[in-house]
């Protein structure tokens, strides 16, 4: 950091260290100064504000005045480091690490496979961490709270939760085993299904549960550190001084007194005050905003005053909103309940707002004055009439906060000078009545998209309105009141003419154009009624509780439009099948072996490619990218970027010496542009933020062309980047002219972003001689990037060394994109000598990547009056972005799996790749077939509709049962299909729970439940036995050691793990002899993709092949000495002059396809599966909760079956994510909104199935693979589709209820807007409809 004068020392402790910054910059952030000063990159880079906790650190400060020391979690990526002076700082290194001691917490989450990819654990480690601090005990609602800011795209949360409900001391006795002890069939344990299986048997019994508590340490309180009596000393003596912080362009100071902060606020009127940096930090990031001046006013201590008087609570502004919430439950139990009604309303809002960790952070003035549309505690604040107490240098006033202050009006506003001291909350009064409402695209940490406070004052002793507010967040730009509405409703009984017209006048008053930003028109006007009448029935019944004999009962059919859904911490059962008892107990062929990384990972010690730390003379390289979809571009001018601060140079196309890119993409643009993002140039400077300043000012003029952006466009227009794909059996037009029916429709699929955790990074480090060059790179396709490298630089690959020890996640999204971005730094790197790092953050590497390929489908179906079907045509069309990429095999898997499980005579698949003006869409777990699959559900629940069947009839009907052909001709042995369907009936209970559910939904009008229960038939592999190759080296050193490499990449599916069990299965040694090296192209040249479910099986048939090569090597010095031990034979061996190197190879599994007869033997196996899932959906708002899901695979004989489990339902939980909330929005322009997790929700842990049990199929097999396995690694994402026919399920009962019996589709995500306009009822039927074409739409349909 420049130095500059004038500066205090900044004092802080970082893991019982003590760290003095003599010259603190103000904008710096803790997360930075971590990594690149301290070198402590346990601590991730996941999103950069806050959104996804891969950042969390411990933070503790003293109070000098309570003396109290206070332990939170906070987001280092937000947090300031001038706002640490006097704090402790514990990072994940500082919780325990495998040279010293593990705590448990790392050790329990290592051990219960609650670690995949790993880049997440070390934030789950310090939220836990945090907790425990505060409480040794916590309840299992306090663990699930604690990780609410917590993001992970592997695991599916479960056995996350299962390691820590160990600490917890209400937690189930048997947690972490898969059993519950309220589950009488989990205490049994022991349910087999020989009888249904036709292979042979593999050992009788089944094992519960992957999570041994009783094996795990103790906590041991003395591991953790004491916060260091300096720091006491400091925080006493600070308290008198003011700190000041200059850095190059920023100040920083931290006043101690009230009249301080004023003086410094009328100097400085445009200076922000920064408390937990929550917002101010956001407009840096995202906007650029910057500021001379920062006011750091926490240690004022009158910003901190909690006192009660006679008529309410006095909060500093300078309060933590989890300090307000801990705040208000300690003064709930002590008051009247009528006078906390306001009180438990904002507790209400504080349990979804945001994640633990912003709520640590963010201030309760802070909050308040930035004034975010759908924030939400401030319509509360508003409804409950709370008062803002100023101050200045011209002295005091009280301000109400109310609708006008929020709408920012300049007469109730804050005068620029002006500072929020406290906040006065009164109390409620008797006849008065406050509710909030939200509704969001996640129950927890995610911001609403709607959400409204509403208060109500009756006349003492009636319901004639004395008084009424109502307030909507997420509406405008700002929180907007309905005053007029409110002024006419005075003096009305509450009655239902009132909540007619009250719901006419809100539409009348509060209008949303349909071109609003957020989108969801329609939705959200629906929810300014839906909010409304909820309350009013809210008060209704509180009127009926006041006053019993006044007021009658609330009518039956109204109950449970009452409350919303409350999240419980989810259970989860796993079972499968048992090792032989004969096996040896040192062989680890089929045990659920911990991840090979899993403890680095939660120790923070796992390095990934951003880790490695720097290199003399490194550079750094942020790109510039385009603004426009489609244009020529006419000039770039570079000149003033050059000129900036710490540029050493511009690289672009024409600093390419060899070939830019493929064929189908290049690495630079040269003359054209073909999506908004496409890199354009690279700025190398000395640091990262250098770069990324100079990248501003890049000046490019363009050139506009004819966009393309939807399929629609695309068909319209002929655009496609393949020929059309079909397979086709029977006789299609002649059946449709023999069935008794035919229905035809069309149904569409969202894309979805990867939303890996590490994103996209490369360093390039230049060798000094013969062109050589490492790359270490997070690939999934190591041999991809060393061609195109090596291409790009016009370089022999045998120079171009490429490096990945872990992948921190990539579900296919690393196969191709790396290489472009490892060509662009190699370029950088070539052209300076230097080397190079680059990395992109968040919102870039979803800017410019792709992701799953936006489906639209036509279906034609003849069927008969029994519900057999005759007849399919289908007609696919795949939205593949600008370029190629792997969307000919998108389209061809699409083509290839579109039947599913359904064994249709005739049948017809013909599909496209649309090119168009949008990012390259790419590989994504599942390849096509979630969606594909999704559309023949589609089509066969729609033929059950229009025949009024029960859907698992027609399903079960049309099933593939016996041995026959796919369309396409290959073999097909479905039969453990249906024993997983069986299975998955009997276990489920499903036909006693579907008529529980509909004895439910007789009873409930507002809320319905549903249940769905879907097979699967997923194929594995590819089509080309090139891609199944493998090759690995085993090397026995002479210590007996083993070195294995292979050329898979571990990405967190657990393939080193696996790796190392074949080898030592293979060795018949210990796993403790082997260590697996990294991914290289130096010992394993022209290694595949690591992709496809299959990486773990074909490398392991080539660590077995080079195994079994030594093994027999080794044969006749085992034979001379059988009782030696192993480092003897090797010895003995090595003095024989015996080769203790092996290279093992598999050539392939045979399949082949040829798309002009459409048929072959496309891949080389199948995986079967069924998932059954109850959820309940609420009504009103569109919310749905998961109560159950069971899930049968027929996984084979596992070779892990921790992993494998782990991997399957990592991969239904990413399937409720594609199925139920994330959704990806473009403007009209092409340009995406959806960049981070503020805007883009995948699932958290309040989305997982309350109940998660997974059944491993007992006594299958397969004969072609390795130890007859199979892979996991995709099936169960597809099998998440149960949920979405469970939610359409509860959709059906609530239209049939209101007299709607026709056949209706839903499109995915099936999110909360669809699922509550797809509940039609008198409320969706007052909102005005607009009609398309008469507006701009703020986001397009790209589908």
């Amino acid at each position: 950091m420049a130095c500059t004068p004038q500066s205090d020392e900044l004092i802080f402790f970082v893991n019982g260290r003590k760290v003095i910054e003599r010259c603190a910059d103000p904008e710096e952030l803790l997360l930075n100064y971590l990594r690149k000063c301290l070198r402590l990159t346990g601590t991730k880079y996941g999103c950069g504000i806050g959104g996804c906790g891969a950042c969390t650190v411990m933070v503790s400060t003293y109070d000098p005045d309570s003396k109290k020391i206070r332990h939170f979690p906070a987001n280092s990526c937000l947090l300031p480091l001038c706002s640490l002076h006097g704090a402790a700082v514990t990072t994940v290194e500082g919780v325990g690490n495998t040279k010293t001691k593990l705590h448990p917490i790392q050790e329990r989450l290592a051990k219960c496979h609650g670690s995949q990819c790993g880049f997440c654990t070390p934030g789950m480690v310090m939220s836990m961490y945090s907790l425990l601090r505060n409480h040794p005990e916590p309840t299992m609602e306090q663990i699930s709270a604690a990780l609410d800011g917590n993001l992970c795209r592997c695991t599916g949360y479960r056995p996350i939760i299962d390691s820590f409900s160990a600490f917890s001391s209400e937690s189930c006795p048997l947690a972490g085993s898969g059993k519950c002890c309220l589950d009488q069939e989990g205490m049994k344990g022991k349910e087999r299904e020989e009888d249904l299986a036709p292979e042979p048997k593999r050992g009788d019994g089944m094992c519960s549960g992957l999570c041994q508590p009783e094996d795990f340490q103790p906590r041991d309180p003395t591991q953790d550190y004491i916060f260091p009596p300096e720091l006491m000393r400091i925080a006493e003596e600070s308290k008198r001084r003011t700190l000041v912080f200059n850095g190059e362009r920023t100040t920083w100071i931290s006043p101690v007194a009230l009249q301080e902060l004023l003086s410094l606020k009328a100097k400085y009127s445009n200076a922000p005050l920064v408390v937990g940096n929550t917002s101010i930090g956001l407009d840096v990031k995202k906007l650029g905003v910057w500021y001379p001046v920062i006011l750091h006013p926490a240690r004022v201590p009158d910003l901190h005053v909690v006192y009660r008087t006679g008529n309410g609570l006095v909060i500093g502004a300078a309060t933590h909103l989890a300090e307000l919430r801990d705040i208000l439950l300690n003064v709930v139990p002590e008051l009247p309940a009528e006078k906390t009604k306001i009180y438990c309303t904002l507790l209400k809002q504080l349990r979804t707002l945001a994640g633990e960790q912003i709520r640590n952070l963010a201030s309760l003035g802070g909050h308040i004055v930035s004034r975010g549309s759908p924030w939400d505690l401030n319509p509360v604040l508003a409804a409950g009439k709370a008062i803002l107490n100023l101050a200045s240098t011209g002295g005091t006033r009280q301000i109400p906060l109310n609708g006008e202050f929020l709408a920012r009006l300049p007469e109730a506003d804050l005068s620029p000078e002006e500072v929020i001291v406290s906040v006065f909350i009164p109390f409620s009064k008797r006849d008065e009545f406050v509710s909030a409402f939200r509704q969001a695209e996640r129950r927890k940490n995610a911001l609403s998209v709607t959400n409204s406070a509403m208060q109500v004052r009756f006349q003492p002793g009636t319901d004639v309105i004395e008084d009424l507010t109502i307030l909507y967040g997420g509406i405008g730009c700002t929180t907007v009141s309905a005053p007029v509405t409110t002024q006419k409703l005075r003096g009305r009984k509450w009655n239902e003419q009132t909540l007619d017209d009250a719901c006419r006048l809100i539409l009348e008053e509060i209008q949303l154009s349909p071109s609003a930003v957020g989108g969801k028109v329609e939705y959200r006007r629906t929810l300014l009624v839906s909010f409304f009448f909820r309350f009013y029935l809210e008060v209704l019944q509180s009127l009926k509780y006041m006053y019993p004999s006044k007021y009658p009962d609330l009518p039956e059919e109204n109950w449970s439009a009452l409350g919303e859904f409350l999240d419980h911490p989810p259970r989860g059962m796993q079972e499968y099948q048992e090792i032989d008892p004969q096996q040896p107990p040192r062989d680890p062929v089929g045990r659920p072996i911990k991840h090979e990384s899993g403890i680095k990972h939660a120790t923070g010690e796992a390095v990934y490619t951003d880790d490695i730390g720097p290199i003399d003379g490194q550079l750094y390289m942020a790109v510039v990218t385009s603004t426009r979809a489609h244009a020529k571009i006419l000039s770039i001018d570079i000149s003033e970027a050059l000129a900036a601060p710490g540029v050493v140079t511009v690289v672009s196309a024409a600093d390419i010496p060899g070939k830019n890119g493929d064929e189908h993409e290049k690495v630079f643009a040269d003359d054209e542009v073909i999506y908004i993002g496409h890199i354009i140039c690279g700025v190398l400077a000395e640091t990262y933020e250098l770069a990324k300043e100079a990248t501003k000012k890049v000046k490019i003029e363009y050139e506009d062309l004819e966009l393309i952006l939807s399929i629609q466009d695309a068909i319209r227009h002929n655009s496609y980047l393949t020929e059309e794909k079909k397979i086709e059996q029977g006789d299609i037009e002649n059946a449709f002219q023999t069935v008794d029916r035919i229905i035809e429709g069309e149904n569409r699929v969202g894309g979805q972003i990867h939303f890996y955790m590490e994103t996209n990074r490369s360093v390039v480090i230049p060798r000094k001689e013969d062109n050589e060059m490492d790359i270490y790179v997070s690939t999934q396709d190591a041999t991809k990037v060393q061609e195109l490298v090596s291409t790009t630089l016009d370089i022999q690959s045998n120079r171009i060394w490429c490096h990945t020890t872990r992948v921190g996640g990539g579900f296919g999204g690393k196969c191709s994109k790396p290489a472009f971005f490892a060509a662009a730094a190699a370029v950088a790197a070539h052209k300076t000598g230097c080397p190079v790092r680059f990395f992109l953050e968040r919102d870039d590497d979803i800017f410019i990547n792709g992701g799953r390929h936006p489906f639209w489908g036509k279906y034609k179906v003849g069927f008969m009056n029994d519900g057999k079907i005759k007849a399919v045509d289908l007609e696919y069309y795949i939205n593949a972005g600008c370029t190629k990429d792997e969307s000919e095999l998108v389209i061809e898997w699409v083509v290839l799996k579109s039947f599913n499980a359904y064994d249709i005579p005739n049948f017809r698949c013909r599909g496209r790749a649309c090119k168009t003006n949008l990012p390259s869409n790419t590989s994504f777990r599942g390849f096509g077939f979630p969606q594909t699959a999704l559309s023949a559900e589609i089509w066969v629940s729609a033929v059950a509709d229009e025949l009024g069947l029960p859907h698992d009839k027609v399903r079960e009907m049309n099933m593939f049962k016996t041995v026959t052909l796919t369309p396409f001709k290959e073999e097909l042995d479905p039969r453990n299909m249906v024993v997983c369907w069986k299975v998955c009936l009997k276990r489920s209970d499903y036909y006693n729970r579907r008529k529980a559910i509909e004895e439910f939904n007789k009873q409930n009008y507002w809320k319905k439940k549903g249940i769905a229960i879907i097979p699967m038939l997923f194929s594995v592999g590819y089509y080309e036995t090139f891609y199944h190759q493998a090759a690995a080296l085993v090397n026995i050193y002479v210590d007996g050691s083993v070195l294995v490499h292979c050329g898979g990449s571990e990405l967190g599916q657990g393939l080193y793990t696996k790796m190392l069990q074949v080898a030592s299965h293979e060795l018949k040694i210990p796993l403790s002899y082997i260590h697996i090296f990294e991914r290289s192209t130096v010992p394993i040249p022209n290694a595949v993709v690591t992709a496809g479910s299959i990486s773990s099986e074909v490398n392991g048939k080539a660590v077995q092949n080079a195994c079994q090569i030594l093994r027999k090597r080794l044969q006749p010095v085992i034979k001379e000495n059988p009782e030696g031990k192993w480092e003897d034979w090797i010895k003995k061996a090595f003095k024989e002059s015996i080769n203790l190197s092996a290279t093992g190879y598999f050539k392939g599994y045979p399949t082949n396809m040829d798309w002009k007869t459409g048929e072959g033997h496309a891949f080389p196996y199948f995986v079967f599966g069924a998932s059954c899932s109850e959820v309940e959906i609420d009504c009103l708002t569109g919310d749905h909760k998961t109560l159950q899901t069971d899930l049968v695979m027929d996984a084979c004989y596992s070779i892990n079956p921790g992993i494998d489990i782990g991997q399957i339902e990592g991969g239904f939980i990413q399937g409720i994510g594609l199925f139920t909330q994330e959704e990806i929005k473009f403007s009209p322009e092409g340009e995406q909104y959806t960049r981070g997790p503020d805007t883009y929700k995948i699932p958290a842990v309040c989305d997982v199935p309350e109940l998660f049990r997974i059944y491993l199929l007992p006594n299958t097999r397969n004969p072609i693979a390795i130890y007859s396995s199979k892979g996991m690694g995709e099936a169960g994402l597809f099998l998440a589709s149960s949920v979405f026919f469970a939610i359409k399920d509860a959709v059906a009962a609530t239209r049939k209820e209101r007299g709607l019996n026709d056949v209706f589709i839903l499109d995915s995500p099936l999110n909360v807007a669809r699922i509550r306009m797809a509940c039609a009822d008198h409320f969706t039927e007052m909102i005005p409809v607009d009609e398309p074409g008469t507006y701009k739409p703020w986001a397009i349909d790209i589908n």
